[in-house]
């Protein structure tokens, strides 16, 4: 795969990246003026050694914008059939006239077609469902269309949709008008700052427009201003932002129930797919402050998403429709990057993203040997659980014997160092709680702030 420096030297591509952000904007509409509640995230999936890739549409729903749950499984919920045949960044709009509209990159693959003229659309009523798939030209030019977002402009009556293009000079972002998604008018440069941009996404908020988007030159995210959200109107707000080695794909989102806004990136490598978050109370300022990673967890592999805020009812719906997943992950508490897994059988804490994936994927049994507590068994190994042996934790073969069922049950407890989290008591060994020691699990009597810190996990998704 070419890197993004010899992307941006290839004269048909300049500053092509390899994954194009998705966004969010909600318009006032009927359905949107009820009370929001939750919040629903569209993502497509990529994992470092390809075995968890997906470009399809995949949805994940969230009561508070921060802990997600996947839906279906985790499996897609929608699938192009034409063009390339696959998305990426993939974007929710929910429609003055009610219900949503999905758009998506056309892509499929780690393969970056540099000259693709469509983006992929879809209708839905309520997301149980999508019809209407069709592709939508956006423009003519030897060129891509990547990172679509949407907004609703009221002084035109039509929405905007935003993607990513080479002008001939830079990658800029460009916008179309429509009032219906399938005629989308002429494209139009909507903003070009004099470098490479990429990856906008708006979101209206107290009668201004504010603008999310990536430098390319420098590799930051930046919040930018616009009174009236016309071309060519905004005016940048804030200093660079970024976290971890590299981050794109900048989404804005509005707390549904308090005066706080949430600014998410996404890392661009496959072998690093993580996202990170800010959090400010004041989105014209220039005051943002990074969430420690206890704080959100995004749906395993997941990549270049976008967010829409929903009612309490609608989250009920897609979860009746689609469903939780059947399984958990168990996330560290003082090294929240990292998720509890089996490795050769071993069991540890590793940062995400891993491979396989499916290594972190727990089923959350009755307890072997009491039905009070917990046993976990290996979601990509059924029948193989975590057990200790000597006090070091593995994943063994159910042998269905009375030692083995009792050395794999354990019973949760509030987090030992913090209560809104989980600890567990081994049955067997009563003084003693699963926890991890340079990075390995075993089961150990917990005394000091670090023992407790290293026992304290969060039962996720």
């Amino acid at each position: 795969m070419l890197s993004r420096r010899r992307l941006l030297a290839t004269a048909t591509a300049a500053a092509a990246v390899p994954f194009a952000g998705a966004s969010t904007f909600l318009c006032a509409s009927p359905a949107a003026a009820q009370a929001n509640a939750a919040y629903a995230m569209s993502y497509f999936k990529e994992s470092p050694n390809e075995t968890d890739d997906s470009y399809a549409l995949h949805l994940a729903v969230s009561a508070d914008g921060l802990q997600w749950t996947p839906l279906n499984q985790n499996d897609p919920v929608a699938v192009p059939t034409a063009g390339t045949g696959g998305l990426r960044d993939p974007f929710i709009l929910r429609k003055r006239t009610g219900g949503f509209v999905v758009l998506a990159t056309d892509l499929k693959g780690r393969v970056f077609n540099l000259n693709n003229q469509y983006l992929h659309a879809w209708d839905s009523t309520d997301l149980r469902s999508f019809t209407g798939y069709r592709r939508i030209r956006v423009h003519g030019m030897a060129t891509h269309s990547w990172a679509p977002t949407a907004f609703w402009d009221p002084s035109r009556g039509q929405y905007g949709v935003v993607y990513s293009a080479y002008n001939g000079t830079r990658d800029v972002l460009l916008v179309n008008y429509t009032a219906d998604f399938v005629n989308m008018g002429s494209p139009q440069v909507f903003f070009d700052p004099g470098f490479n941009v990429l990856d906008g996404d708006v979101l209206a908020h107290d009668g201004a427009f504010y603008l999310a988007y990536k430098n390319m030159d420098n590799g930051y995210l930046y919040v930018a201003r616009s009174t009236t959200g016309a071309p060519n109107s905004f005016t940048t707000l804030t200093s660079g932002l970024r976290q971890g080695g590299a981050i794109e794909a900048p989404i804005l989102v509005k707390s549904n129930s308090a005066n706080a806004f949430w600014l998410w990136g996404d890392s661009f490598s496959p072998s690093n797919a993580v996202f990170y978050a800010w959090q400010s109370s004041n989105l014209a300022g220039n005051s943002w402050s990074a969430l420690d990673q206890r704080a959100y967890t995004a749906p395993m592999s997941s990549k270049h998403a976008g967010i829409v805020p929903i009612t309490e009812a609608e989250r009920a719906a897609l979860v009746s429709r689609w469903g939780a997943p059947q399984w958990n992950r168990l996330k560290s508490y003082n090294f929240p990057d990292r998720f509890v897994r089996h490795a050769a059988n071993v069991a540890r804490i590793d940062p995400f993203p891993m491979e396989p994936p499916a290594d972190q994927q727990w089923r959350l049994r009755p307890g072997l040997a009491d039905a009070s507590g917990v046993s976990f068994e290996s979601v990509n190994y059924p029948g193989r659980y975590l057990r200790h042996v000597d006090y070091a934790v593995g994943l063994v073969q159910n042998d269905g014997s009375t030692q083995f069922a009792q050395d794999a049950t354990f019973h949760r407890t509030a987090g030992l160092a913090d209560g809104a989290w989980a600890s567990f008591r081994s049955h067997n060994f009563p003084d003693r709680y699963l926890r991890h020691s340079g990075y390995v699990l075993r089961i150990d009597p917990v005394a000091t702030a670090t023992d407790r810190a290293d026992a304290t996990f969060q039962v996720t998704y």
